[in-house]
């Protein structure tokens, strides 16, 4: 445990000194904030039935797409290429600490860019507070849901990109594989739906199974206060048998 606390420490001090993170950083707030106020100028000419906070987290693939590639591309992959991968394995240090502190650190920043976006709802009220009867900014219902979706969805996300870091030692490539599998993980599931609502005939095991991995349908029963245990299981699952396998990565290539 020792060893993990100063890997997760290194970590963040890598990402926060890392231009990269910034520019992730920057990217991610820039589009977040231009996307609250496109939904905003919506609402205003067109009546919408959703409030701006269920829009606006319905956006969320957007910026995961090159967020996580660009937070967790470098975590290994930069380590491998450098030589300094090696050092780290010649110390008592273990494999799954490794793995560990690279994902806590690339994890806490996602979140905190997230929690970050909580300014954009703030000033929106402030600034519209005397025709903001219904207080529709800052409902503490989807909010709270919303989070905890980009919470839990996040843990397989940075998994994600930090197996495929572990794959190469090009961070180019980690980053544009990452990119990938997030697309067909998020993309991907929401089209197989698509084809089953569109007359497709499926077996019902695939049907139950495509049902299962529809991620924008988790992120609407979570901001409609539906908390089910089905997408933890997925979500957590998912993320640990890649950190697990990141693992098994490094054993095989060390």
């Amino acid at each position: 445990m020792r060893h993990f606390w100063i890997l997760f420490k290194h970590e963040l001090r890598m990402l926060l000194i890392s231009p990269t993170t910034y520019l992730a950083g920057g990217l991610f707030l820039g589009l977040m904030g231009f996307m609250y106020w496109a939904i905003l100028r919506e609402m205003i000419t067109t009546p919408q039935e959703e409030l701006p906070t269920v829009q606006f987290f319905k956006s969320f693939w957007i910026p995961t797409f090159f967020v996580v590639p660009l937070l967790t591309m470098r975590s290994i992959a930069g380590e491998r290429n450098l030589g300094t991968l090696d050092t780290l394995l010649t110390t008592p240090t273990s494999r799954i600490a490794l793995v560990l502190g690279k994902f806590a650190g690339a994890y806490c920043f996602y979140l905190l860019l997230w929690l970050l976006t909580l300014g954009f709802p703030l000033i929106a009220e402030s600034l519209l507070r005397e025709s903001n009867d219904s207080n529709i900014f800052l409902s503490s219902a989807p909010l709270l849901g919303s989070f905890l979706f980009i919470a839990v969805s996040g843990a397989l996300f940075i998994a994600i990109g930090i197996f495929t870091s572990s794959l190469t030692r090009s961070q180019l490539v980690a980053g544009m594989l990452s990119f990938t599998l997030l697309f067909l993980v998020i993309v991907g599931g929401q089209q197989l739906g698509s084809l089953s609502q569109g007359g497709v005939e499926l077996p019902g095991w695939i049907h139950a199974s495509v049902d299962y991995l529809q991620i924008f349908s988790h992120l609407d029963d979570f901001a409609r206060g539906i908390i089910d245990t089905r997408p933890f299981f997925y979500y957590l699952s998912s993320g640990v048998l890649l950190l697990g396998l990141s693992t098994l990565v490094i054993e095989a290539k060390a």
